[in-house]
């Protein structure tokens, strides 16, 4: 589909013009596309990339006599450093400010076809207007017929259901004639050719080979252990365990800082702010919401750094390879395989172009099976969350953890899909073919750029979306707060204590932080009991909230799977964004305060909470990795497949998160 999609673009757009950038290093197979190119007429400057790997491996390539028989320019470079480069921005201008027209190039297809193309461009150009002549060129028109590209057909007999039918008539006659004599079918034909054309032109001293052809490449080598049968997959395991190491161990100290930053940052408010409703939406609204999901940012850019290793230096094209075999017995396709990398099958992704990625998929049953499933994946919004939860309580095994849960995020997707495949969406499997790219060093600027980007993206959101969902739950949690008759109730019980200690003893409280003299055992006494009647009071306004409300009306359900009212609070936050479930819970605990220390982080409120522990936390973290996607991404999936389906996503995902979570809830609880 993506193929059609850039097709139809260059066609309908009709652009100056094209870089069509090819891998010198396999030349004669990447021409395939330029010369489809060159048959619509496009206007293309060649880019060919990678002239470094060409080199090592003893290929030589004549970019002047390639340009000549072709017809376009052609620029070697290597992108990754830059070389020629320019030269090549410089090539496109140049061309694009010539003016050219669209002269498609001829191709000879054999005596059979060519017959047959000189019989249907008649009937095309004849047609009253000549038929798809807004998109492509006659010629080309009955190529796409041969061809039996759907897209064309379809087109063709909307616009004229006559013609089109001639042509189709035409085509059959053909293809009943080739399968008798050659026993093949037109497009096999035409592809034949098509390669003919190139070889052609490769052995008219365009590429010579200094070193045997046939030599095994450092790459193949490589792949000899890595894509092994049977040591392919263990190293693929043990190189993701060692990611998580790398993450959990590197930035430790940095968010320990961040986490600091912010605790100082709501110590300076809480000092020189009065209290009221400005001070509460700036500590409780934005620092211990928004500052509880910028807390990992560090976390993140370790994350994604070393996914871009691995990106960059060719490795997810062999997890890609390595994990067909794997995803053909649950009913999925090869192709899927990027789909859930995407969407966070390392950590750190995104669903929604991960749903976008199965346009990749031919197969419509594969395809939805595969969007349908790959927001289970911890996705960028979900890694935070689990850190959170995972470094709070299982704190000495924080990597081994992140791998478990990402191994149970592969393995319940995959299951998930077999259960549709065989239900649902049942139908055959189709082939899967993979390019494998070389392995190359990643330059240290190009791992940069990427991390940055990916944590550019993740700052941003929590500064806009996170920010904006954060104030607005802020809201909900504050309004409309106590009666006047509670508030009087809590202000008399708080002056009845103060009346019940001598007043000395008050007056010390009152003073204290203003000097380094400690606080006597009674006034120590007095104070806790102010701060458990304050923090009492805070947890009877949020009860009384809106959110409050919300969360205690599904507390009798949730109470199954270890959820109480403020947990539900953060769950439903979690239906826009998952981020959106720590900065919640920064913000039911920062207003509903639970007898901790103001300065505690967030994992240290959770653990000394008496409604958590480790099998809520476990509980919790199923139900977050698997229930309802992110609202961008249910309307990713609706506009990719249909409103029906992005519901199905919605109602299948939650249901089975919460019956897993309460499985593991009522469970875990017989043995802890």
């Amino acid at each position: 589909m993506e193929e059609v999609v850039a097709r139809d673009f260059l066609a309908e757009q009709s652009p100056d013009v094209v870089i069509n950038i090819v891998d010198a290093s396999n030349l004669e197979r990447n021409l395939y596309l330029t010369t489809q190119f060159l048959e619509m007429g496009v206007p293309i400057v060649l880019a060919l990339n990678m002239m470094d790997v060409a080199k090592d491996r003893g290929i030589e390539i004549d970019a002047c006599k390639l340009s000549e028989l072709l017809g376009v320019p052609v620029v070697p470079i290597i992108a990754r450093t830059g070389e020629g480069t320019g030269q090549l921005i410089e090539q496109a201008i140049h061309l694009a400010d010539s003016d050219r027209e669209w002269l498609p190039r001829d191709i000879s297809y054999g005596e059979d076809l060519d017959e047959v193309l000189m019989e249907m461009i008649p009937v095309i150009e004849n047609s009253t207007p000549p038929l798809l002549i807004n998109y492509y060129h006659p010629r080309f028109t009955a190529i796409k017929y041969l061809e039996n590209d759907e897209r064309i057909l379809s087109r063709g007999r909307s616009e004229d259901d006559t013609v089109a039918e001639k042509l189709e008539k035409i085509v059959d006659t053909v293809s009943i004639h080739l399968k008798k004599t050659l026993d093949a079918y037109p497009e096999a034909i035409i592809a034949d050719h098509r390669y003919g054309f190139i070889k052609s032109i490769a052995r008219q001293g365009v590429v010579s080979h200094h070193i045997d052809s046939d030599r095994l490449y450092a790459s193949d080598k490589i792949d000899k252990v890595l894509t092994n049968r049977f040591a392919g997959p263990v190293i693929m395991l043990a190189i993701l365990f060692a990611l998580y190491q790398f993450t959990f161990s590197w930035s430790e100290l940095p968010v320990a800082w961040v986490e600091t930053g912010f605790g100082w940052l709501g110590s300076m408010v809480d000092q020189f702010l009065p209290d009221g409703m400005v001070k509460s939406l700036i500590i409780a609204g934005a620092i211990d919401g928004v500052g509880s999901v910028l807390g990992f940012v560090p976390l993140i850019m370790f994350m994604f750094f070393g996914i871009a290793v691995l990106e960059d230096s060719g490795y997810l094209a062999r997890v890609a390879f390595m994990m067909d075999r794997i995803f053909r017995f649950f009913g999925l396709h090869g192709s899927s395989v990027m789909p859930f990398i995407v969407s966070g099958g390392i950590a750190g992704g995104c669903a929604v172009p991960g749903v976008m990625a199965t346009r990749t998929l031919r197969s419509p049953k594969e395809r939805i099976a595969t969007l349908l499933t790959v927001p289970f994946m911890n996705c960028g919004a979900k890694v935070p969350v689990l850190v959170l939860l995972i470094g709070a309580f299982f704190a000495d095994h924080q990597a081994l953890y992140m791998f478990l849960f990402t191994m149970l995020a592969w393995l319940v997707a995959l299951v998930t899909a077999k259960f549709l495949r065989t239900t649902v969406l049942r139908g055959d499997a189709t082939p899967f073919v993979m390019e494998l790219p070389p392995y190359r060093f990643p330059t240290l600027q190009g791992l940069f750029i990427h991390t940055w980007e990916r944590t550019w993206q993740y700052i941003k959101k929590a500064g806009t979306v996170i920010l904006g969902i954060s104030i607005l739950l802020w809201a909900l949690m504050t309004f409309p707060g106590l009666s006047s008759d509670e508030e009087t109730a809590f202000s008399e019980a708080r002056n009845s204590l103060l009346d019940s200690y001598p007043i000395l003893v008050v007056q010390e409280i009152e003073r204290d932080g203003v000097g380094s003299e400690p606080l006597s055992a009674k006034a120590m006494e007095l104070k806790t009991k102010i701060f458990e009647m304050e923090g009492e009071k805070a947890g009877t306004a949020l009860k009384r909230s809106i959110a409050g409300s919300i969360g205690l009306f599904f507390e009798p359900l949730s109470t199954y799977a270890g959820f109480d009212w403020r947990t539900n609070i953060a769950m439903l936050g979690g239906f826009a964004a998952k981020e959106i479930i720590i900065s919640t819970l920064g913000t039911v605990y920062s207003l509903g305060d639970i007898g901790v220390d103001d300065t505690a982080s967030l994992g240290e409120r959770l653990v000394n909470d008496p409604g958590w522990n480790s099998v809520v936390a476990v509980s919790a973290l199923i139900f977050i990795m698997f229930y309802a996607p992110c609202f961008v991404t249910v309307v990713c999936i609706a506009k990719e497949a249909s409103w029906k389906w992005a519901f199905f996503s919605m109602a299948f995902n939650t249901v089975f998160a919460f019956l897993a979570s309460v499985a593991v809830f009522q469970i875990g609880s017989l043995f802890n």
